[in-house]
């Protein structure tokens, strides 16, 4: 039998009649990968919305609990076929009811007349049949078959992966035909069952792992950034924090599986998203990496994020090793809301304040338009430890390791000179989601927009700093009392994308699409000096010490990045009676920009090709030669200004048959040419089988690659990067980056990047232990040859030819982007969920895991380089490695109840962050954690509701740290008083921190919908 899957979102009142549902369906004998999202729109039609990957056997739409289960509301629905009476349900009730069609269609309904609540009156419309009427943890109604009969009507038997779909195929068209009367197939592989996670959050017939994360689902977190969302509730979610890493202060790695940021493929609904323009080159977690901006869309613009944990590069192209994200955008064509948020961490610092707005309109008949407007202010924490190193010259070490001071202003000097934690922000996002029939087709198309401002610290420098603040004339600092240099980003983000898309009567689809991304970042520091400006106004200008004090400038532009990405989608699918085909091409033009900093930011203005031009000119009083750059964050000069390109183009064909009852197999075969490394080709095989009405196992096996990033073959920059020395604390060093077709990569031999390639392997189990019980449990494997990795800061002493071209650059140490190293990476993902009836209300519990493993089995230099003579532990640090295998929880579990009775909502839920280690000068281990957050909601009215919260609600924090300190020691004065004494300014690990340090987090809020 054929199963046909509806998701029939009702987003307009008083539709009573004369309803025209635009659809498209498509299935296999006995078998369904459906693309199907039916809205009804005040038009009295039904719009079917861009989808995700995989797709569903249900009908869906969101409810609050408290409509759904206590509100009376009239119906008047007559006896007919249960599926025309679940469409007229809809209507009636403008909610979101998931069911399969075929299966509906067999049976029918009573009829209904009167008040009830929804829920009582699906039961009653049910009554004498087969079907249940349920309402899952997100609020959303569905239509389950009974326990009894469930094999003989096959309910369930989705389809899973239709292995080679475009992203542009996942918006898929549709042409009006009447739903109640006639059914539509459609056979194309969704990410997810949209919008609902009825049967877990797993969609558990298919051949990989799916999680359904929708709007109130990320809500409930209480959160207010999306990446945080994300980690609060997928385990297998990565967003490490870190500090003092320059531009990763204000853009954070999102891992999945513990792969890198650029490993897992980022869609909006359903398109390819742009990278973030930044590289992550400081230490921490996706050290030489590039991902995604995760926080560039508001979280108020966000209808559902469906995470597929499969490596799907041979369905989607370059990236999706660790699985793909795809974020869906809200498509409501009336009603909206309005809400405010306010929170504050338990030591009074990081108040945040969260401003949404968001409306749906109509646009005439045919069309809707759903725009998102958001703010957010975001206020800077400190978790610093106390500066216990001398400030100011004339400390003597004391026979017992303290330090005597000097300078009488040592006595009285500030010592918490350091701001460690999360960045000073503020953030407007506007988010538009729009759609238009349009001739027998739709025009459909979004426009994302955000700009966000952040401001982080560096390194405090001290008085007793004679590069970054040099001595003057007067025996005294350039700034007596020492600076705290700030680092100011503005990250701007910005994308559009219109496609069109039509059925033909032969059950064919065309879909044509273009999808333009941007992100840039400016850098400007503030606070700052450069040092050897200070000489030049001295030696050169004549200046005398007041003035140099008063003129010299405290900011500069350091340099701008900028990534864009077009694509042009042409996709095309046909069904036929026994299976699918669908075949397409991408055309993709990447472009990356480094952009030159203002002189000040980048000059050394006492030193002429290695050579200082001041020497002798101080006569035994004050600098000769200091740093050059602004102090804190150098510029970029013009040297390393970059404006590249380049050109990708790819085709794919897939294919899906039901081979025997109750077995899917699909396959996906696809083609990339770039320019740069060449051709790539690779496959997908997936399958399910229903061993029986309850249980089903899945797998698959593919291929996969990941192209170099733009960042990766052409970011190149000389910057100040604190590495543990040999005292065991941190000291500078001048590190360059360069890029592998620059002038001293090649005179290394160093050759350019290829691709990553990989093999992933998954098999997992379903269970349905009960109507309301679910678990699944999935095995994945990930081989990854090739990877890009960055060396370790290379210095001179290791090679002739290095030592060389070191000195020719003027940087003291060079690192490189190298095909450096093979992983393995393996582990389980775990989903169960229970909901049940307790306390008065609802009850409903999901727990669910991750536990991985990843390993570095090799590593290898350039063959024929000038690195070859190298030792491979110099060119790749235990650092290095560590941060690959190490550096993320080794296991994430999430335990968390939903309870819902009549206007309350309370979310309790339980995080544990498994254990990590950090190598950093030595190694330590950070003990697991277990996070407490909870939400209570109120429904003061049916549109007005209040919230209060807490994340982290009993204030854990990690282990304190111990290694790779800085500023540490005991002072005290001539008397043996002690002035300070210090462990160091890094309390917590500054490299990474996968839940913060900021501590229990409280906030309140207020929404109204209409």
């Amino acid at each position: 039998m054929k199963i046909t899957p509806l998701l029939i979102n009702v987003t307009h009142k008083g539709v009573k009649s004369n309803l025209k549902i635009k659809k498209m369906i498509k299935t296999y004998r006995g078998f369904l990968f459906a693309n199907c999202l039916y809205k009804l729109r005040s038009n009295h039609t039904c719009y079917l919305s861009p989808l995700g990957l995989v797709a569903p056997l249900f009908f869906s739409i969101s409810v609050h609990a408290s409509q759904t289960e206590g509100q009376m509301m009239q119906f008047d629905i007559k006896a007919q076929r249960a599926d025309k009476a679940l469409i007229e349900f809809a209507k009636q009730t403008e909610q979101t009811v998931v069911f399969s069609y075929e299966l509906a269609k067999q049976y029918e309904a009573n009829s209904l007349y009167g008040f009830y609540s929804q829920l009582d009156a699906l039961n009653a419309l049910l009554a004498e049949t087969e079907l249940d009427a349920v309402v899952d943890q997100n609020g959303l109604l569905s239509i389950k078959l009974k326990q009894i009969n469930r094999k003989d009507n096959n309910m369930m038997k989705l389809s899973g992966v239709s292995a080679a779909v475009l992203p542009a195929l996942l918006a898929v068209n549709s042409q009006g035909i009447n739903a109640a009367e006639q059914s539509a197939e459609q056979n194309i592989e969704k990410i997810a069952i949209v919008g609902s996670r009825v049967a877990g959050r797993s969609v558990e017939d298919l051949p990989v792992p799916v999680d359904i994360l929708s709007a109130e689902a990320l809500e409930n977190t209480g959160q207010t950034e999306v990446g945080r969302m994300l980690q609060a509730i997928a385990p297998s979610f990565n967003f490490s924090s870190s500090s003092i890493s320059d531009g990763t202060d204000a853009l954070r790695p999102a891992t999945l599986r513990g792969l890198g940021p650029d490993q897992t493929l980022v869609l909006i609904n359903g398109k390819r998203r742009h990278q973030a323009s930044i590289i992550h080159i400081n230490t921490s977690v996706g050290r030489g990496t590039a991902g995604t901006d995760m926080n560039a869309i508001p979280a108020s613009a966000i209808k559902r994020i469906e995470v597929l944990r499969d490596g799907a590069a041979a369905q989607y192209g370059s990236d999706a090793i660790a699985g793909v994200i795809n974020i869906v955008l809200k498509d409501g064509s009336e009603g909206g809301k309005a809400a405010v948020n306010y929170g504050e961490y338990s030591e009074g610092d990081g108040e945040t304040v969260n401003i949404d707005f968001n409306k749906g309109f109509a646009l005439g008949d045919n069309g809707y338009l759903n725009t998102t407007i958001n703010y957010r202010d975001r206020a800077p924490t400190n978790r610093a430890g106390l500066h216990g190193s001398c400030q100011f010259y004339g400390c003597t070490e004391l026979s017992d390791g303290t330090l005597l001071a000097g300078d009488p202003r040592e006595l009285t000097a500030p010592r918490d000179t350091f701001r460690i934690g999360d960045a000073d922000s503020q953030q407007f996002g506007l988010t538009v989601n729009t759609g238009y029939e349009l001739g027998a087709g739709e025009l459909y198309g979004f426009i994302t927009y955000s700009t966000r401002d952040n401001e982080s610290a560096a390194f405090f420098r001290h008085n007793a700093n004679a590069g970054g603040n040099p001595v003057l004339q007067d025996g005294d600092a350039t700034i007596p009392a020492g600076f705290l240099p700030k680092i100011n980003t503005t990250i701007d983000d910005i994308s559009y994308n219109f496609g069109y898309k039509t059925e033909f009567d032969n059950d064919s689809s065309l879909d044509l699409s273009y999808t333009y991304g941007e992100n840039s970042i400016d850098y400007t520091t503030s606070d700052t000096i450069n040092g050897s400006y200070a000489n030049f106004l001295r030696y050169d200008q004549g200046l005398s010490a007041a003035d140099i004090r008063a003129t010299i400038p405290r900011q500069g532009y350091a340099y701008g990045m900028e990534l864009s990405l077009q694509t042009i989608n042409l996709d095309f699918t046909q069904n036929f009676d026994d299976y699918s085909l669908a075949m397409g091409a991408e055309i993709r033009t990447d472009e990356y920009r480094i952009l030159e900093g203002s002189e000040y930011a980048y000059r050394d203005y006492d030193t002429n090709n290695g050579v200082n031009i001041y020497d002798g000119l101080s006569s035994g009083i004050g600098s000769e030669n200091a740093s050059g750059g602004t102090q804190g964050f150098g510029g970029s000069s013009p040297a390393s200004s970059v404006d590249e390109s380049r050109d990708v183009i790819s085709f794919y064909l897939d294919a899906e048959a039901y081979v025997i009852e109750d077995v899917i197999i699909s396959g996906a075969l696809r083609y990339d040419n770039y320019k740069g490394f060449g051709d790539t080709v690779n496959f997908k095989l997936a399958g399910n089988w229903s061993v029986t009405e309850d249980i089903s196992l899945r797998g698959a096996l593919s291929s996969g690659f990941r192209a170099p990033s733009m960042q990766q073959l052409y970011f190149n920059n000389i910057s100040t990067q604190f590495v543990v020395g040999p005292n065991g604390n941190l000291v500078a060093e001048e590190v360059g980056t360069f890029r592998n077709d620059s002038t001293l990569a090649q005179s290394l031999g160093i050759p350019k990047l290829t691709e990553e390639k990989s093999q992933n392997r998954s098999l997992g189990i379903v269970y349905n232990v009960s109507d309301n019980i679910n678990v699944t449990l999935d095995y994945y494997s990930i081989d990854i040859d090739d990877r890009i990795v960055i060396s370790n800061r290379l210095g001179k002493g290791l090679s002739s030819s290095l030592d060389a071209a070191l000195l020719s650059s003027g940087a003291g140490a060079g690192q490189f982007f190298l095909n450096g190293a093979d992983t393995e990476t393996q582990g389980i993902d775990f989903v169960a969920t229970w909901n049940t009836e307790g306390l008065g209300g609802t009850l409903d519990f999901t727990l669910a895991a991750n536990f991985t493993e990843t390993d570095v089995v090799s590593l290898f230099t350039p063959a024929g380089s000038g690195l070859e003579t190298v030792p491979v532990d110099d060119v790749f640090s235990d650092q290095e490695i560590s941060i690959i295998e190490e550096w993320q929880p080794e296991d994430r579990i999430n335990l968390s109840a939903l309870y819902r009775r009549d206007d309350w909502t309370v979310n309790l839920s339980l995080n544990r962050f498994g254990e990590y280690t950090v190598e950093d000068g030595g190694r330590q281990t950070y003990g697991a954690e277990i996070l407490t957050d909870i939400k209570v909601n109120y429904f003061v009215t049916d549109d007005l509701s209040v919230n209060i919260g807490a994340n982290n609600l009993f204030d854990v924090y990690p282990d304190e740290n111990t290694i790779g300190n800085s500023r540490s020691g005991t002072i005290v004065d001539a008397q043996g008083n002690t002035i300070v004494s210090s462990d160091g300014v890094f309390k917590y690990s500054r490299r990474s921190a996968p839940f913060g340090f900021n501590g229990a987090y409280y906030y309140v809020g207020a929404e109204y919908r209409f």
